[in-house]
């Protein structure tokens, strides 16, 4: 069966995804694959273009009529928060300009409930955000994916790191993002595809060094210990399966961000155990 598949090419993703995209395991699902940086794919999911996708938990959040979050290949854990940046000391962002990665981040979710209301968003794609910052040209920046391990290069200063904010006001796991495909695909199929997931991680932990030219050739020239402390960061245990700590953490932020209107009420469940 054809199917549709969108993920981004930061290591993690790559990673994750090398043996499906490969067609390495599975031969009864053929996922025709598109890359795309998570906005973009968040942007995309707005339009129903995947079958199954990579997505922001905040922009799932507003999809849940048409798709459900599966178990296996998403980005959850601790200290995978993104990180608010500056050029020069600050002691509040009030007033401030920040620049954002996008709107249906969740980074931008978890800046706006950390921060106060009055911050002027503007959006950059997240590569430009640190030398935007750098330059002068905004008070300050959120960051995500592997910019957390390369922003002193850029003469830039930790402002939060949300993902730590986050842990310590809830005690939850951070969750970044995950895998969501269609429902009307129906439940046997999603408990295939969310398997093959599971199979194909576990052949790239398998086959290292022949998934590496694929998941270099997409890093976007960042050096090769950048990119391994990238997948090392955000592949996990609750890569294989959200579990019920993930799940918990899930439901944790999409209340925080219900509770102070950023998001639209969910009316069916949120997880592949739920349809």
């Amino acid at each position: 069966m054809k199917l549709s598949l969108g993920y981004s090419p930061c290591p993690n993703d790559t990673f994750i995804f090398y043996a499906l995209a490969h067609h390495k395991l599975a031969p009864e699902l053929h996922f025709e694959v598109e890359l795309e940086d998570v906005e973009g794919l968040n942007q995309w999911a707005k339009s129903g273009k995947l079958d199954v996708s990579k997505i922001s938990y905040h922009a799932y959040f507003h999809l849940t009529e048409d798709y459900v979050m599966l178990d296996a290949g998403g980005a959850l854990g601790n200290g995978v928060g993104p990180l608010i940046v500056t050029k020069e000391k600050l002691n509040s962002l009030s007033g401030k300009r920040v620049a954002i990665p996008g709107g249906l981040t969740t980074a931008n979710l978890l800046l706006r409930l950390s921060q106060p209301d009055d911050i002027i968003i503007e959006t950059l794609r997240y590569d430009k955000i640190m030398p935007a910052v750098a330059a002068g040209e905004i008070d300050a920046g959120l960051i995500i994916h592997e910019s957390r391990f390369t922003y002193p290069d850029y003469g830039l200063k930790k402002y939060l790191d949300v993902g730590e904010w986050w842990e310590e006001s809830t005690g939850q796991l951070l969750p970044l993002g995950g895998i969501m495909a269609k429902r009307s695909l129906g439940k046997p199929l999603l408990d295939q595809i969310n398997d093959a997931l599971k199979a194909s991680l576990d052949y790239s932990y398998e086959n290292r060094a022949e998934a590496q030219p694929y998941i270099a050739a997409h890093s976007q020239e960042m050096s090769e210990d950048v990119m391994q402390k990238h997948i090392d960061l955000y592949v996990n245990t609750y890569s294989y399966d959200l579990g019920e700590k993930g799940k918990a953490a899930v439901r944790a932020l999409y209340e925080h961000g219900r509770a102070r209107g950023f998001l639209p009420e969910i009316k069916k469940g949120l997880f592949l155990e739920e349809i």
